[in-house]
């Protein structure tokens, strides 16, 4: 049973602050909380502070911020809140969606600023349906060192992170949230709370809720965290909670096959195509790398190439990830399309004729605009398959991040943020906005936080 009684015997331990999750999501939390004067405890599934975070690209998109103005991007919330919407048809409540867009620019800068993250702008290529550049990410551009780093700020700041604990249950009395049971290597341990943050992300690990929720993507490969099990959700729904856009998720269709390695989007977006294992191109790849996961898992034997050339692959290098999928041979490279047909075992004349029909002036058969520079030799080239990344769905908050009672009101004690918590990516998978499961993450993060430790002081307050 997930919602327990309080024990009649009390807690084994009680905190104020008590997080349930330590990606990138919970750590925030866990620096907002401590930073607004709560003590707080971070709980972890893992044996390292990692989720979903560390295996995307790390990169959050954030509106005015000093960074785009040190590199000459003009930016205003107005925009970045008309894009998500844009994007996702305008099936997200605008509230949320003004919340994560006005509070994105002052969460970067406070990170930077208070914690010595140093970020800096993609400059020199776009992300699909962002009208200005605004994607922050930390030198490797990659997840692992945005945990790595929030991590180290926690340390610093003596916030305590227990991993190998798994939370299975809530302690609940009436609307109040009373404490949380672990299950750990030890045994079971029971943790009471003063607030309750839930940051345990979504449920893309989780099968069967995949399979009622999104069957189309079922078979997708799971590129997130093995512990989103959809604990937020299930929880939720035993408390009577509000949920929204459950069949919302964020797929990839750009990860190598069968490495498992997440080759950056720009490969596509400075001008490259994707292909089936006919030679044959099959949609318009500008759409997003969300929606290209279904794309490409509709293909024979569920992959494609992915084919761009040495040019791109240059600016493809300012990621980790493809570095790495160079290293261990991922990417292959030609001199001609015939030397690519034979390394990539696709048809030849096929392969040569889908790359001659790319239009230099207009759109091609697909829709889609070509606008940069054409392919040239040498070329390169990428087998990749679809994965879900995680799920978009979840708990429905007010703009303290407080989760909603289907019966009116909130709980007052209880807050989700992330992937616990609905995002704004409309209801399926082509609402995804480039970064906005980090910008859930970090933003929901940081308000989570913060009204919970305000909440602790105004309890001590009235003490």
């Amino acid at each position: 049973m997930s919602v327990l009684t309080p024990p009649v015997s009390g807690f084994d331990l009680n905190v104020p602050v008590l997080i349930v999750g330590a990606g990138a999501c919970g750590l925030v939390a866990a620096l907002a909380a401590t930073d607004a004067g709560a003590d707080v405890l971070v709980i972890e599934a893992d044996a390292t502070p990692s989720g979903s975070t560390a295996l995307s690209a790390g990169l959050i998109p954030a509106a005015g911020t000093r960074f785009q103005r040190d590199a000459g991007i003009e930016d205003r919330t107005d925009l970045f809140a008309n894009d998500i919407q844009k994007k996702a048809k305008g099936e997200n409540p605008q509230d949320l969606v003004d919340l994560l867009a006005s509070a994105s620019g002052p969460v970067i800068e406070w990170l930077a600023d208070r914690f010595d993250l140093p970020f800096s702008v993609v400059t020199d290529f776009d992300y699909p349906g962002h009208s200005r550049r605004r994607m922050h990410g930390l030198p490797t551009r990659a997840g692992r060192e945005l945990i790595d780093r929030l991590r180290t700020a926690c340390e610093a700041q003596g916030i305590d992170i227990i991993c190998n604990r798994r939370a299975t249950a809530l302690f609940v009395n009436g609307n109040i949230i009373q404490g949380v049971r672990l299950d750990g290597p030890t045994g079971t341990e029971d943790i009471g709370c003063g607030a309750l943050v839930l940051a345990c992300n979504g449920y893309g690990g989780n099968r069967d809720m995949v399979r009622k929720f999104m069957p189309e993507i079922e078979n997708a490969v799971w590129f997130g965290h093995d512990y989103n099990q959809g604990d937020a959700v299930t929880w939720g729904n035993a408390l009577g909670a509000e949920t929204l856009h459950l069949g919302a998720y964020q797929g990839h269709g750009n990860v190598a096959y069968p490495q498992g390695i997440l080759i950056t989007w720009a490969v596509i977006t400075q001008g490259g195509v994707q292909v089936n294992l006919r030679g044959e191109r099959f949609w318009d790849e500008s759409q997003g790398y969300s929606e290209a996961a279904r794309a490409v898992l509709a293909q024979p034997e569920g992959v494609a190439w992915t084919i761009f050339d040495s040019r791109i692959a240059g600016i493809a290098r300012q990621f980790q990830d493809f570095k790495d999928a160079e290293a261990i041979g991922a990417i292959r490279s030609a001199a001609t399309l015939a030397e690519m047909a034979e390394v990539t075992a696709l048809p030849e004349d096929a392969l040569i004729r889908t790359l001659a029909d790319i239009p230099t002036d207009g759109p091609d058969t697909f829709g889609r605009s070509f606008l940069g520079e054409p392919l040239k030799p040498p070329y390169c080239a990428v087998k990749v398959t679809g994965a879900l990344f995680h799920t978009q769905g979840g708990l429905m908050i007010n703009q303290e991040a407080r989760v909603y009672r289907k019966a009116g009101g909130v709980f007052p004690n209880l807050f989700a943020a992330g992937g616990a918590a609905v995002g704004v990516s409309g209801s399926g998978d082509s609402g995804y906005l480039s970064g906005n499961g980090l910008l859930a993450a970090t933003v929901l993060g940081r308000i989570a936080g913060t009204a919970a430790a305000n909440d602790m002081k105004e309890d001590n307050g009235h003490a």
